[in-house]
């Protein structure tokens, strides 16, 4: 029985995620984000980062009506600038390689992984589960010698993690345990550095939810939201377009309350009394949208040290769906898809003030942009082009306001996790598209 056992879940571990997964990872980390509306079940990727999954797109049920798309794509009201624009990225000038992993085949098996860098420049080392090895375990690399500290393995079974927070003091992963029967059980594994131990912390207080979203703040807390309202398929269904995808721009958004806990108490869960769509912090402000997934609605900034708050419509456009948010110092950046059309699929990553200015919008056929950095830090975009003419990764340096391209092809799997500011991972594929290979970078001035 025995053996039995110990067969069926080497068999469940031998490969990396299958292609139906839709991990999004936010905060900083470079991932792929589904185009089309997408199923509830896709939720605990909004955390700050993704563990290894094959991109692929997942529909919602459609009718028979054909959509019929205007002959172009509407100018956004902002600055506008297309990939074809940016300039090629030229290592030792623009940017310096700090480390690299290779993967040759993610098909055939699971990987390693460089899943985020610590505030005191280690990068995690993530070695997941596969067909001769029951369990993942964890290392602190150094990326200039590749040397690696072994850390003793979590109690996390097999069960998917993230990691959220990377600080000089403690590691926090998340993961969800859907035992509850009304939802998941969102639960923190902590390693503390000095003490060199894991503990798993959950929140008695904390409502069930599953799909749910969480961001590190400032503070220390972890802010966590959890699902209120869902927006709705229209009646028969999405419009059909001419490929056969759903065309779901201008989609109903989703709505979250928003709760915050404490990661080194479980008593200490607090309701914000906030219903938000997406949040994201910088180091002195919450910001927030109306709904995630559809309309982004307004949004709302609030200042942590004195509490004001003000709002502001961001001019997104009429059929804009949000699928990533952040922030960081005074911008803040909005990934959107709005809509297909004649001359191809508008899909937008804006860039605004947190007083509400427009700074540059990317406008492009295929194309999605986040946050590099951990949550609420960060000085670079990087922004992932699917599309035949344009593919690749690129990078929109926020301070000197400049596009560069640091590849011309993107892996398949999404990988990633929190960084400092200044860093940014991005994955180049290897073996005719089969693995990937993980950069890890850092912009030079």
């Amino acid at each position: 029985m025995v053996n039995e056992l110990k067969e069926l879940m080497r068999q469940n571990v031998a490969s990396p995620p299958p292609d139906d997964l839709d991990l999004q990872a936010v905060l900083g980390a470079g991932r792929r984000r589904v185009r089309v509306r997408r199923s509830a079940g896709a939720g605990a990727a909004a955390l700050a980062t993704a563990a290894v999954v094959t991109v692929a797109v997942t529909l919602l049920p459609h009718g028979g009506q054909q959509a019929t798309p205007a002959d172009h794509r509407p100018a956004p009201d902002a600055p506008t600038v297309r990939l074809a624009g940016a300039a090629d990225a030229v290592a030792g000038r623009d940017y310096r390689v700090l480390t690299s992993y290779t993967n040759d085949n993610l098909d055939r098996d699971n990987g390693q992984y460089l899943d985020g860098v610590t505030d005191d420049g280690l990068v995690l080392f993530r070695d997941g589960p596969r067909s001769d090895q029951l369990y993942p375990r964890f290392a602190l690399m150094d990326p200039g010698t590749g040397a690696k500290d072994w850390l003793p393995r979590p109690h996390v079974g097999q069960n998917q993690t993230w990691p959220v927070s990377l600080g000089r003091e403690r590691l926090v992963l998340l993961g969800l345990r859907n035992d509850t029967g009304d939802g998941g059980t969102l639960v923190a594994h902590v390693f503390d550095r000095t003490a060199g131990a894991w503990s798993t912390i959950t929140w008695p207080g904390l409502p069930d939810a599953d799909p749910f979203h969480a961001v590190a703040g400032p503070d220390g807390r972890l802010y966590v939201s959890v699902p209120f309202t869902q927006g709705k398929i229209p009646e028969g269904g999405w419009p059909t377009q001419p490929g056969g995808d759903a065309e779901d721009a201008d989609a109903e958004g989703d709505t979250y309350r928003l709760w915050s806990v404490s990661l080194t108490d479980v008593g200490d869960v607090r309701d914000e009394g906030l219903t938000v769509g997406d949040v994201a912090f910088t180091d002195s402000a919450m910001v927030w949208t109306d709904s995630s997934n559809g309309a982004a609605g307004q949004v709302h900034v609030r200042d942590l040290a004195s509490g004001e708050e003000h709002s502001f419509d961001p001019h997104s456009g009429e059929r804009c769906n949000l699928l990533a948010f952040g922030a960081t110092g005074d911008r803040i950046v909005m990934s959107q898809y709005c809509g297909t059309y004649d001359d191809g699929r508008d899909d937008r990553v804006q860039v605004l003030t947190t007083d509400g200015d427009q700074v540059v919008t990317v406008q492009d056929d295929g194309v999605d942009g986040v946050l590099a950095g951990r949550s609420g830090s960060g000085d670079a975009l990087v922004l992932t082009s699917y599309s035949r003419e344009a593919g690749g990764t690129y990078l929109y340096d926020l301070d000197r306001d400049r596009l560069l391209r640091l590849s011309d092809a993107v892996a398949r799997f999404s990988l990633g996790g929190p960084v400092p500011a200044g860093q940014f991972l991005w994955s180049t594929p290897v073996n005719h598209g089969h693995g990937s290979t993980q950069w890890l970078g850092e912009l030079l001035r």
